[in-house]
């Protein structure tokens, strides 16, 4: 059985929608967004079945200018290497190393600083804790993401108007009077929402490649 993880089901629908009837190949995972959440959930998810290997997928964002909104990318850090050759013949991604950190990069100095301190290319906040639970568990992993947002295209909003990490959740209320109080962002939003549209568009696309040579 293979095993694919996203953060969020608004990463995953359009991969579920493909997938059809395959679900006895492949199950899928929602970990959760952020460390805390993944941390609790993956354990329980590998021990559930008998996993060939694990797709950690879903959204990254680029921090290192190499990267466009709506790019894949491999991250060869976290990704066994006969996966992630498997990989770069499927699909066309790019390739670099990945940083997972603990809470929604929005500065651009934070994420140059990132590139720098890592040499990553895209930043996530999972990645690193699937990795850990595979290697203890000796399970092939590859990570494929799509680019959701970088320097030249940032969020729409403050990530805290975007996202509550706690509940796990948009804050509709938050948001709506974000939104009311600062009118140009509605523009913003509904273009990050057609480039979000876009990438998971495409990401679903690519993880059927490779699971369809992994067959």
């Amino acid at each position: 059985m293979i095993g694919v993880t996203f953060a969020h089901p608004s990463e995953s629908r359009d991969f579920l929608r493909l997938l059809g009837g395959r679900h006895r190949e492949v199950k899928v995972l929602h970990t959760g967004v952020g460390a805390a959440a993944c941390r609790e959930r993956i354990g329980p998810f590998l021990e559930s079945g008998s996993f060939t290997c694990i797709l950690s997928s879903g959204f990254a964002g680029g921090i290192d200018g190499s990267l466009g909104a709506g790019d894949l990318f491999l991250a060869e850090n976290f990704s066994d290497p006969h996966l992630l050759e498997l990989a770069r013949e499927a699909v066309i991604a790019s390739v670099g190393r990945l940083v997972s950190v603990d809470g929604v990069i929005e500065e651009p100095t934070e994420r140059a600083r990132l590139a720098g301190e890592h040499g990553a290319a895209a930043v996530d906040m999972e990645t690193e804790w699937i990795a850990r639970a595979c290697a203890a568990r000796e399970i092939p992993l590859l990570s494929l993401r799509a680019i959701s947002d970088t320097t030249a295209t940032p969020f729409p909003a403050p990530a805290r108007v975007l996202f509550e990490l706690q509940r796990q959740r948009t804050p509709t209320a938050r948001l709506a009077g974000y939104l009311l109080l600062h009118p140009p962002a509605i523009l913003r939003l509904a273009r990050f929402a057609r480039r979000i549209a876009a990438a998971r568009a495409e990401l679903a696309v690519a993880l059927k490649e490779v699971i369809d040579r992994l067959a």
